[in-house]
């Protein structure tokens, strides 16, 4: 028999931090903290395994559960002298989940558990106070029906509101015992109505009812949708944490509150938060009342009249204080702190490493490690790869002019700009129309995950720092503005209006996520810089990586992009995208349009000076870094016209018949283009093609040489081969024009010849093609498609199904299928070295970015990585982490 339940409190715990798996995270560092001697209030977790043997079971519990779950309900009640359903001296408890991911606003909470029409009385009679009482009492109504039973929050909500229009005021704290008394009976009405039985009295019913909700809140759609969005597995389940209740709403000595450690948006080394005295917890992070500051710097920053937790409660923040330090120096990291302070006295109900964006995650690592805390290889390992992107969005020139409707907290830096969209459906819908839009909301529920997802920022009019908008945005990299209370929505007539100005659904704002701003229209955007504590970490990242990080650039802007990224040549060169500029499509349509090879030639040789310049500006932002030029790739038809119109058009300026150029069409049109006449198909049926691309590249190194003093190192790419031959005849082609070119020049042309392997053949045979290829460039993108029988244009219909099915762990074209693709990989990197064992090889294929894939090749032994140039410094960033896993796990061998 297993053990299902783990206990603490009292200065000690049957747990600890590194129990996550079984704990979750919160279960793990509510034992740790016990184990450290903290105040925390007692209770004990339920493990993940209990979910696991839950939805394996058809829903039901292992048979030791309910035992364990009773002796460990009694030991907490020693410990707080109370007892679970005593109508006299009743406990009450909190029911929380906790999976082993943070997963905020999540899953279900239920406060004040074990209150019924008896224990309420013996509340107020013990704390002296029957106003405190039958407020948690209508709080506990209002959470246990609507995460157990399933009446919507809004129904007590509305409740509220009328019966404080009808008294008169506007707060809930104007509101005394007998009107609570009022509410909870309107309420028990509303569950009644709504649910068809009476709200519960039994406290064991009311247990198990929460424990049921908050595993049944795990396969809940929003649930799911962020364990999609973050790739957190189904099979973890979640833990469920029960806890002696401390109450933050037994007057003005008591409060509740969220802090971090340090600043969640800028990294910063101050305490960082809010609070709200005589509140519960679900009150600060639900956005419902604006919370104070704990410090007073952050107060005055603020210009907020009311007091901070540092001037109202000092007694409490000075242990808040003494506690963080503590947290920080144990846990190595910063902290998100969830606290209460009951009739003076503070508890801490929460710790956890604490969501950040990529700006403070970056500083964080930094100072950790000036801190002596961590090393400089840890902190390299703290960076999400992929949570760089954060720093590569725009942010709003100050030089243009703001017309500044609004102001609120800035809750997640960044600018973004777009059209309005009230909820999260016209939200996806705009992005599936490729529409930029910001969601604009009262306040944000974890139910607008998917429309968080879809927009370019959120803009909240409640809420503050620690709200759901401001937590979710902060994770997902997405400016956001919450707390913007100038601002009314009016969701039924589609409006947001602010000081006499009122704009609908569809106009466009934007907001400016570090400042709080919100501006009217579209603001000009400045392209981010890369500096301080991102220059520090990826200096210790290169210094430790050993793969190279190129990038795929076919235009100069795109280059220096890179290089400003720090990458170190180029991995691809698409030359095609360059055939499409101005007048050189008609060039090549001439070429095509050909009757011979004299004609190709003819037209080719209008080509030849646009290539050349176009490699000689690659080559010159190069600066001696090595550049790979892939030949003509796609079938001659792209570059075709398609409708009637547009042959006419052609036809026309062309000088040529519409007949003429329709039958070419009909000549060159494929079934299945991407396995056609394409790649070094074209350089073998017109070696002309080749010919003009090789003179143009080696022409070009010359040139830049000669210009920048800088030697010029050319890989020419010959792609799509699938047997030495054809590789072969190809580069006989190149050879000769490199040999030509020295000649007429009379300098050296340095260069190396080698291919793409894209086809499953290639990789079988990449022994025979290393005898005369001199590196191999694996474009994973083809070698999906070829591999796996899946076309990446028509993939999206049924992806979907697979990955949820876990028919695939991912999408192939994101992340490399490593058993499948990766083992063709694998028998080209060792079939290729076992005969040319100095060849290079590297990726160019989307997955060149990806940190997972990135990892694959660190561990196949590739010598470089390449992808876009915004996602360079991300690859530079996962070759490190890369490096330093391969090299632990040696030790470790």
């Amino acid at each position: 028999m297993g053990k299902w339940v783990y206990s603490f409190g009292d200065g000690k715990a049957e747990g600890q931090s590194s129990m996550r798996n079984l704990l979750g995270g919160k279960g793990a560092n509510l034992a740790e903290m016990s184990n450290l001697g903290l105040p925390v209030p007692p209770g004990f977790t339920i493990t993940t395994e209990v979910c696991t043997a839950y939805y394996d079971n058809a829903q039901t519990y292992p048979a030791e559960l309910k035992a364990e779950v009773a002796a460990a309900l009694d030991a907490v009640g020693k410990l707080t002298g109370r007892g679970f359903g005593d109508p006299k001296n009743p406990l009450l408890v909190s029911v929380r989940s906790g999976a082993r991911a943070s997963m905020p606003g999540m899953m279900d909470t239920v406060l004040n558990l074990g209150l019924n029409d008896v224990t309420v009385e013996a509340l107020a009679e013990g704390a002296g106070d029957p106003r405190f009482a039958y407020d948690s009492y209508r709080r506990f109504i209002t959470m246990y029906s609507n995460v157990v039973l399933g009446v919507e929050h809004h129904a007590f909500e509305e409740a509220l509101e009328h019966y404080k229009d009808e008294k008169g005021v506007s707060l809930d704290t104007e509101l005394g015992a007998e009107d609570w008394k009022q509410l909870v009976t309107k309420y028990k009405a509303i569950v009644k109505a709504e649910h068809g039985s009476d709200f519960p009295q039994g406290a064991e019913d009311q247990l198990w009812g929460a424990i049921g909700a908050v595993f049944d809140s795990w396969m809940i759609p929003r649930a799911k949708k962020y364990r999609e969005l973050n790739n957190i597995p189904e099979s973890w389940g979640t833990a469920v944490n029960v806890q002696a209740m401390v109450f933050g709403n037994m007057g003005d000595t008591s409060a509740t509150g969220v802090a971090f450690t340090r600043n969640p948006s800028t990294g910063e080394r101050a305490l960082y938060g809010e609070f709200l005295i005589n509140a519960q917890g679900e009150d600060v992070v639900a956005g419902i009342r604006t919370p104070q500051d704990i410090t007073e710097k952050a107060r005055l920053e603020a210009k907020s009249e009311k007091p901070s937790m540092e001037r109202a409660m000092p007694e409490s923040y000075a242990e808040l204080v003494r506690i963080y330090g503590l947290l920080e120096t144990h846990y190595r990291d910063m902290q998100d702190m969830e606290f209460t302070i009951e009739s003076g006295k503070l508890w801490m109900l929460q710790t956890r490493n604490g969501k950040r964006t990529a700006k403070a995650a970056l500083r964080i690592a930094v100072d950790l490690a000036a801190e002596g805390l961590i090393t400089q290889e840890e902190a390299i390992g703290r960076i999400e790869p992929a949570a760089l992107d954060q720093l590569l969005h725009p942010t709003i020139d100050p030089k243009a002019e703001r017309k500044v409707i609004a102001s609120g907290l800035p809750a997640s830096p960044g600018a973004a700009t777009g059209e309005i969209v009230f909820n999260s459906e016209d939200a996806e819908a705009a992005r599936k129309a490729e529409r930029k839009c910001i969601l604009v909301r009262i306040e944000t529920s974890p139910e607008d995950i998917h429309g968080m997802h879809a927009s370019e920022g959120i803009l909240t009019t409640r809420g503050g720092m620690t709200s759901h908008a401001a937590v979710v945005a902060r994770g997902m990299g997405k400016p956001c503005v919450s707390g913007c209370g100038t601002v009314r929505v009016d969701y039924k007539a589609g409006t947001l209006s602010v000081a006499g100005t009122v704009l609908k659904a569809g106009d466009r704002i934007t907001i400016d996520g570090s400042t709080g701003q919100v501006l009217l229209g579209e603001v000009a955007m400045l392209e981010p810089s890369l500096s301080g504590e991102f220059a520090t970490l990826m200096g210790w990242a290169d210094a430790v990586r050993t793969m190279k990080v190129r990038t795929n650039a076919d235009t100069p802007t795109d280059a220096r992009a890179a290089r400003n990224f720090g990458a170190e040549g180029i991995g691809l060169c698409r030359t095609e995208h360059m055939f499409f500029e101005g007048d050189r499509i008609v060039a090549v349509r001439e070429m095509i349009l050909a009757d011979d090879a004299e004609g190709r030639r003819s037209a080719l040789a209008k080509i030849l000076p646009y290539q050349r310049q176009d490699f000689a500006e690659l080559f010159t932002i190069m600066s001696g870094l090595p550049v790979t030029i892939r030949l003509l790739d796609p079938p001659l038809h792209e570059f075709l016209p398609h409708t009637d119109e547009e042959v006419r058009d052609v036809a026309t300026s062309m000088g040529v018949s519409e007949d003429k150029l329709r039958r070419r069409m009909t000549e060159l049109h494929e079934f299945n283009p991407m396995l056609g006449f394409r790649g070094c198909r074209l350089a073998i049926a017109f070696p002309e093609i080749a010919e003009m691309q090789a003179r143009a590249i080696f022409e070009a190194a010359v040139q830049a040489a000669k210009e920048t003093g800088a030697p010029v190192t050319s890989e020419v790419m010959v792609p799509l081969v699938f047997t030495k031959m054809e590789f072969d005849i190809v580069k006989a082609r190149i050879d000769a024009m490199a040999k030509a070119v020295s000649e007429e020049t009379g300098s050296a042309v340095v260069y190396q010849v080698g291919t793409m392997i894209e086809l499953p053949r290639a990789a079988l045979r990449a022994g025979d093609i290393a005898e005369t290829a001199e590196f191999f460039s694996f474009g994973t993108n083809d070698l999906t498609q070829t591999a796996l029988g899946i076309s990446r244009d028509d993939a999206a219909t049924f992806l979907g199904a697979y990955t949820q099915k876990g028919i695939l762990a991912a999408d192939p074209f994101i992340s490399i299928d490593q058993e499948g693709v990766g083992e063709l990989v694998r028998i080209g990197v060792e079939r290729g070295r076992a005969v040319r064992p100095d060849i290079k090889l590297g990726i160019c294929g989307e997955h060149g970015g990806d940190p997972a894939s990135i990892a694959f090749c660190q561990e196949v032994g590739l010598d470089y990585v390449s992808c876009s140039p915004y996602r360079v410094p991300i690859a530079r960033l996962a070759a490190a982490q890369a490096a330093l896993a391969a090299r632990d796990k040696a030790k470790k061998a």
